[in-house]
């Protein structure tokens, strides 16, 4: 079983009524755009993938960035059998199958790589079915994903397979691309006669989102407007087709387009405004529209830590709480509690406090030296370390006045450094309080400043 059993003898690639990015599909690494960091020259999966030695791998990243086309590469170079199926259509039955298959041939010392299309679809029991199979070598498995293989594909497997993360192409590598397909005679749209401005392409490849195969189809519409007897520039494609274009594939695929970010923004920012009025329509917009309601959930979650923070703590247990609703009540049942936790929001007192300082400490993480932690606050398990001072002049805040030590935690150069500042509002008021009371508590012991 091959992934090219289907084609017609001596066919040279996919047919001319055949989706853009389906044509325009790279047939080798050195025609790939994007993803140098596994692919480019010198690289452990390139070489490996040249040297017919890829093991089992998870290939993991948003849409349109390249894992199928990944994947076909490696079954154009492999000297192994190619077995490619989706986890959308396929079950434990064909799964069997195959795995007999594999194991057959394993016997007359052929192996076999199997591309399974979105894994992450996969139940536990279909992954386990893998698993055997993976360990002894029987097959190579190509999984890819769009979710978090930590949380979508079972530890035994992920530990047996090695993870490759594929990052969105960059504006400028999607518009050299869509140059290309305009300008390729064979497998793009170069029969057409098509001329483009460079910021039609640049909309274009903008509002992908680093999603190639996005950005394909809608440089087709684009070129199907662009031939319209009726227009005025006739066979170009200026910015206001691209408009045009782009508007048209939003509405096409209003889930995963501008108008879904959109739509997200404005239920964001109206919870963080204190606005439930327009946060429950907006809300119920996404609902309209189909959208997942475990990611509205997780949206709703981010607002919590965001926005409301410390002021109310109890926002995301509420939060969380109506996540775990809708996982046991699902949709339309489960949304009121969303709708409850979205109001509930909006009128909570705001803070954004840990918010902001948590990014403060990221950015000196990055941009300071790693200062050794300080030898008191160092375990001591060993006598060596004893000897070396680690643990020396640790003070246990428990046996100390007000239970708290008169003792630095922060490395010699970052001293006095003070990253959270409590507002005012809901309980971070009484935590503003607290600080100020450990604050009194330290000058006093330290000399009485």
């Amino acid at each position: 079983m091959s992934l090219f059993d289907n084609e017609p003898e001596g066919a040279q690639g996919p047919p001319r009524t055949a989706p853009l990015a389906e044509r325009m599909r790279p047939h080798s690494l050195d025609e790939m755009s994007g993803q140098e960091h596994l692919v480019g020259p010198g690289k452990p999966l390139r070489v490996q993938i040249e040297h017919d030695d890829s093991g089992s791998m998870i290939l993991w990243g948003p849409p349109g960035v390249g894992k199928t086309t990944l994947a076909k590469i490696i079954a154009e170079t492999t000297r192994a059998s190619f077995i490619e199926f989706s986890a959308v259509t396929s079950g434990i039955k064909e799964i069997k199958q195959v795995m007999s298959t594999a194991a057959q041939a394993s016997q007359m010392h052929s192996r076999t790589i199997l591309f399974v299309d979105e894994i992450h679809r996969f139940n536990k029991a279909q992954q386990d079915a893998f698993l055997p199979y993976v360990e002894r070598g029987t097959i190579r498995l190509i999984g890819a994903t769009t979710e978090n293989p930590s949380f979508e594909i079972i530890s035994a497997l992920l530990s047996r397979c090695r993870v490759y993360v594929l990052q969105p192409l960059a504006e400028e590598q999607i518009t050299a691309l869509l140059r290309r397909a305009l300008e390729d005679k064979e497998r793009g749209l170069g029969a057409m006669e098509l001329t483009a401005d460079d910021d039609a392409l640049e909309m274009i490849a903008g509002y992908s989102s680093g999603d190639c195969r996005s950005a394909y189809n809608t440089l087709e519409v684009a070129a199907q407007l662009a031939m319209e007897p009726a227009l005025e520039h006739q066979k170009h494609i200026d910015k206001a087709i691209a408009g045009e274009a782009v508007q048209q594939r939003v509405l096409m695929y209003d889930k995963t387009g501008e108008e879904h970010y959109n739509l997200i923004s404005a239920l964001h920012k109206s919870v963080r405004n204190s606005d439930p009025d327009a946060a429950l329509y907006w809300l119920a917009r996404m609902f309209a529209a189909g959208e997942d309601p475990l990611y509205l959930a997780r949206r709703v979650v981010r607002m919590a830590v965001e926005d409301i923070g410390l002021a109310a703590p109890e926002a995301l247990n509420l939060t969380l709480s109506a996540k775990a609703a809708i996982d046991f009540l699902g949709s339309p049942e489960g949304d009121l509690a969303l709708a409850e936790a979205v109001v509930y929001l909006c009128l909570a007192p705001k803070s954004n406090s840990v918010y902001t300082a948590y990014g403060v400490v990221q950015r000196e993480v990055e941009e300071t030296r790693q200062e050794p932690v300080p030898l008191h606050l160092r375990n001591a398990p060993t006598k060596l370390m004893k000897e070396l001072d680690y643990g020396k002049g640790y003070l246990y805040a428990h046996n100390e006045e007000g239970k708290v030590a008169d003792m630095d935690c922060l490395p010699d150069s970052l001293k006095g450094r003070r990253y959270y500042k409590p507002t005012q509002e809901g309980r971070e008021k009484i935590l503003a309080q607290r600080m100020e009371e450990i604050r009194r508590i330290k000058a006093r012991k330290h000399g009485g400043a």
